[in-house]
């Protein structure tokens, strides 16, 4: 077998996995995956190390939409306290600006909606590709070496479980992936407006999502919170929705 015939039998094999439905799970993994994710929402140690995962995707959504609406995206950064930073060139006001600093808290939840409904028609296997892909273009866009740490890591569980891990294995991490991704969304808001109301104690100026959006439209910066809130807790809900009733646990 040629090199070219091996690289087009592996594409064939993961279309194959990706395309291909898989049962339903048991109802005990569909609830201990939510348990998992709930436990990891409320040990503060695990919540540090996985919001990662979420900066991950909040800063690719920032970086999607940037591209989207005609800025020059210049990279992604990720740091170790869980922030991170997306630079693009464009013009400083207007609405491509405006949907760019909105979409990085909602992007988690809309990303674990698509997943959700992916679930709900079988594709466990697709959704950890789908996050891969992701992954991947995050990764090329890269800028400093935490990130790139971080992102890798990501990148080889991910692999792990694609390529190596049994069809029960990744089943259970898609499952698991894809409700941190429609609760811990909502978390992270709610962890900002903790944060805004303890810099503005100490009297610093906010620098948030929210704040610079703010800055852009006049519009207070907890309206933006509150609207960050309601497309992660709709997002939540209608993804929670449709995992349970392909799961056969909501009629």
């Amino acid at each position: 077998m040629t090199a070219v015939e091996g690289v087009g039998s592996w594409f064939g094999e993961v279309w194959r996995q990706v395309t291909t439905p898989q049962p339903p799970p048991a109802d005990a993994v569909v609830l201990g995956a939510v348990v998992v994710v709930l436990v990891v929402l409320a040990v503060p140690v695990l919540w540090h190390v996985a919001r990662h995962a979420l900066t991950v995707v909040h800063e690719a959504a920032h970086a999607l939409v940037a591209v989207l609406t005609g800025r020059r995206l210049q990279g992604i950064r990720l740091h170790s306290d869980t922030s991170g930073l997306t630079v693009s060139v464009g013009r400083p006001r207007g609405p491509g600006m405006v949907a760019t600093a909105f979409a990085g808290y909602p992007g988690p939840a809309v990303l674990g909606l698509g997943a959700a409904w992916l679930l709900s028609r079988g594709y466990a296997v697709g959704v950890l590709w789908a996050l891969l892909v992701v992954l991947v273009l995050v990764l090329l866009q890269i800028r400093n070496g935490y990130g790139l740490w971080v992102v890798l890591v990501g990148g080889v569980v991910l692999v792990a479980l694609t390529s190596w891990a049994s069809p029960a294995w990744q089943v259970g991490a898609a499952y698991a992936v894809t409700w941190f991704l429609l609760l811990g969304a909502p978390r992270a808001v709610v962890e900002l407006q903790t944060s805004r109301r303890r810099e503005r104690r100490r009297g610093r100026r906010g620098a948030s999502d929210a704040d610079v959006l703010a800055g852009l439209t006049r519009v207070p910066a907890l309206v933006w919170v509150g609207l960050f809130l309601l497309v992660c807790g709709v997002a939540a809900v209608l993804g929670g929705l449709w995992i349970v009733r392909a799961a056969g646990l909501l009629v």
